[in-house]
């Protein structure tokens, strides 16, 4: 934290024997500090003094700021002029007023050679995007809950076979709903719904595999359960809710599937969250910050906003009837994910973050596990995690040019161009082997191991899928490759 009253201390750090540490002038280390608005709770002592227990964070914040830069694209075999067009598309989709504002992203050889922001945070305030803004993530949050359960699988706490049960009683036994056929049908097989159904054993138990790779056989849509049923169970019952108690609740839901016979997207990552807590005995809050924030440097991506950082928040839309953008949420103190209480720590989909701070997340996957001297997993968990887990079966949400790993959907073909199953229609230019997901507020990010390239775009609108931005994004970032 930046220290600035006049008060003095024996035990402050003045800036420029961190900047030495750090191999950075101390004029540069300022200007970065600033860039980064990095600011501190203490405010009592003289500007650019710091204490002991926030030394190494500023160390590394300076280390990371310069490994982070590219001097050119060129460099790395990029276009700069290239990479121009980046900013000129998403301006278009803000002059139509499709989306608030955007931050992109492009790396190549862990170094970001495109940071840019155009339109605004919020623009009833007319407050600019900027490229420190941070952002609703949703269902990003997945691929670092897996992660977070991957690194204790390296510990030897289990095996991707062993069933859920083992942990969560509750999910002993499953049922799957099944249709009945005409000739079954009675009066007393109708759900709430008026579905005609029946509840069958499911043919095997439901494992951490089937939950990492959304083969669990739960459905976005419950068979055998209400809309007004499931709903009860699918939002918060009391205001200091915790994951576990909506897991408890999840894990009596009906099957549409049978573990492990088909892919169909559901809330199977707050399950593994809640994993995550019961094997380490943390919170997921308090693990991600100790054993992955913390050590990548990711000081900006929270489960809830702090105050102080509301003036980087950006807001959130929803389409009009003419598509223009509608505020949904706006980036006050009254936000989900700013108020308290902070007790429910959502796995599938519940953190707020900054193209930096994702960028550094998935630089550390493609350097093996590790960043800066920090590594949080191995490199042959990587490796498997990014393998596709799920063969030939049809994934409908990203489409059918894609598997699906231990987190990630994974690029294993591009054979179908003319079918087009997908809200996310393809085939995109990047390589076989690419990993990636995105969130239901319209952020989006990959990674390449072939080309070495991370993209990540954000906004915040949502439905999106009257939108073709993030898929664009993914052809600009490529046709700037020239090596």
């Amino acid at each position: 934290m930046v220290i600035q009253s006049k008060e003095k201390s024996p035990d402050l750090i003045p800036l420029k024997d961190l900047a030495e540490k750090a191999g950075v002038e101390p004029k540069k280390a300022r200007y970065i500090l600033r860039k980064l608005r990095y600011r501190g709770e203490n405010k009592k002592y003289q500007r650019w003094m710091f204490q002991p227990g926030e030394a190494d964070e500023v160390v590394n914040l300076l280390k990371n700021y310069k490994r982070d830069k590219a001097k050119r694209p060129d460099d790395v075999g990029m276009s700069q002029e290239r990479l121009g067009r980046i900013r000129i598309a998403m301006q278009r989709y803000v002059d139509k007023k499709l989306v608030p504002g955007v931050v992109t992203l492009v790396a190549r050889n862990g170094k970001v050679v495109h940071l840019d922001a155009v339109g605004q945070r919020y623009p009833e305030a007319g407050t600019p995007m900027q490229t420190d803004t941070v952002f609703r993530i949703a269902s990003m949050t997945k691929p670092i809950t897996s992660v977070a359960l991957m690194m204790l699988y390296e510990e030897g706490h289990f095996l991707l076979s062993d069933p859920v049960s083992k942990w969560i009683p509750e999910f002993a036994d499953p049922k799957v709903a099944v249709r009945l056929p005409p000739d079954e049908l009675r009066s007393e097989t109708y759900n709430l719904a008026g579905t005609p159904i029946k509840l069958i054993p499911a043919n095997r138990p439901i494992t951490i595999r089937h939950l990492l790779t959304h083969t669990a056989g739960f459905g976005r849509q419950p068979r055998g359960i209400s809309l007004p049923e499931f709903a009860k169970v699918n939002e918060r019952q009391s205001p200091n809710e915790t994951i576990g108690d909506f897991v408890k609740r999840y894990a009596k839901v009906p099957l549409n599937h049978h573990p492990g016979e088909a892919w169909d997207y559901s809330r199977a990552t707050c399950v593994v969250g809640h994993l995550v807590e019961i094997i380490s005995g943390m919170t997921l809050d308090e693990f991600f910050r100790e054993r992955i924030f913390k050590p990548l440097n990711m000081t900006d991506t929270h489960f809830f906003l702090p105050a102080e950082k509301l003036d980087r928040f950006a807001a959130c839309y929803t389409p009009d009837k003419d598509l223009s953008i509608k505020l949904m949420d706006a980036p006050t103190p009254e936000s989900r994910f700013v108020k308290e209480p902070h007790t429910y720590f959502m796995g599938s989909g519940g953190l707020v973050s900054t193209a930096r701070d994702y960028f550094r997340f998935y630089q550390a996957l493609l350097n093996g596990g590790q960043l800066d001297g920090a590594r949080i997993i191995g490199r042959k968990t990587i490796e498997l995690m990014t393998a596709n887990h799920t063969g030939d079966l049809p994934l409908w949400l990203p489409g059918p040019w894609s598997g699906f790993g231990l987190g990630f959907a994974i690029v294993k073909n591009t054979d179908h161009v003319n079918t087009l199953m997908s809200l996310h229609q393809g085939p995109s230019t990047w390589s076989l082997g690419s990993y990636s997901w995105g969130g239901a507020f319209c952020t989006y990010a990959w990674v390449d191991p072939k080309e070495k390239v991370i993209g990540i775009v954000m906004t915040q609108v949502s439905p999106y899928t009257h939108l073709n931005i993030r898929q664009e994004f993914v052809g600009l970032a490529y046709q700037a490759l020239v090596d």
